[in-house]
């Protein structure tokens, strides 16, 4: 999946324009070398774009409106939320909600695009403060190889050092024993010592799909009838409050993982992976009366909410992945 920067408005000072077009190229960059990765590790992205084409859903991926996409982190000293979120910040995205989920003991924030061509970004965060003894010190153990912020290090206008940044391991691969340790107390813990800032998951904007694929009612019907394993946790639809924000999401699949052991030897296991999420953003109230074709992002249901994110967290546990 490609970002094209396109529509670029011209109102704005000529060196504004430059500037921003600079900046979202980067952006775009990074995101593609994100995609990339994640599509060669996550088969059920191919499957998913495979299955709407044939269905003559869509015509080819680039069609797909990316929602969002989804980081996590470990809440230590030089990582978390403040360190990547600079990354962000640096290219115009604005900090928006923030978000406590106090038995999973995580924080998260999202940040909105500088522009409608790019997705929102969701970091959410471990406060591993919170977990028993044995399993700060693991995480510790790891964490504490990073003695200084490693975005600050890179150059934050180059878009292949951040998509390097990105990709590359920041601590070493802990060993099966303390893994199945962190598993046995936070799954999100595990995930993270692991998998470090891999891409979690990206979304699928299900309403700007054709009708009647623009309801996540029956392009979940398409999805179960394709053969994919939707996330149960708390029905296979959240739905926020408001009843304005559905989510849906596929179960993570299992990936070959290797650990060291006690011996020095390598052993492979297998562990989640990521996912693919789909959402749906309904017209508020005061834009119903708007033409199909007149409705923009601002016209739709904005932000997240915490019990929808509650929930699609879990598509990486193991009673959604069994």
């Amino acid at each position: 999946m490609q970002y094209v920067v396109r529509n670029f408005s011209y109102n704005a000072p000529f060196q504004k324009q430059v500037t921003a077009l600079m900046s979202n190229s980067v952006v775009e960059f990074f995101l593609d070398g994100l995609m990339r990765r994640y599509q060669q590790r996550v088969p059920d992205v191919g499957r998913v774009i495979e299955k709407m084409i044939a269905a003559r859903i869509i015509s080819n991926a680039s069609e797909i409106e990316n929602d969002h996409i989804a980081f996590r982190t470990l809440g230590v000293p030089h990582l978390g939320i403040a360190s990547l979120e600079k990354i962000f910040l640096h290219h115009g995205f604005e900090k928006r909600d923030s978000y406590d989920f106090a038995k999973k003991k995580l924080n998260a924030f999202w940040y909105s695009p500088p522009t409608d061509l790019l997705p929102r970004v969701f970091i959410s965060e471990l406060r591993v403060d919170d977990l028993s003894q044995a399993s700060q010190d693991i995480v510790r153990k790891y964490t504490d190889q990073v003695d200084s912020d490693p975005v600050d290090h890179i150059d934050l206008n180059d878009g292949r050092a951040i998509d390097t940044f990105l990709h590359q391991p920041l601590w070493s691969t802990p060993n099966w024993a303390e893994y199945a340790q962190l598993q046995t107390e936070s799954e999100y813990a595990g995930w993270a010592i692991y998998n470090r800032y891999y891409l979690n998951h990206f979304t699928v904007s299900i309403h700007n799909l054709p009708e009647p694929w623009n309801s996540i009612d029956k392009f979940n019907q398409f999805l179960i009838d394709s053969g994919f394993h939707l996330n149960d946790s708390g029905g296979e639809i959240k739905q926020s409050a408001d009843g304005l924000l559905l989510q849906s999401s596929t179960v993570a699949e299992m990936v070959s993982a290797e650990f060291p052991d006690s011996a020095g030897s390598v052993i492979t296991k297998e562990i989640s992976g990521s996912y693919v999420e789909f959402a749906e953003r309904r017209v508020l109230p005061e834009f119903r009366n708007l033409p199909a074709n007149e409705i923009r992002r601002e016209h739709r249901r904005e932000g997240f909410e915490a019990d929808n994110a509650d929930k699609i967290f879990e598509s990486t546990y193991s009673h959604q992945t069994r």
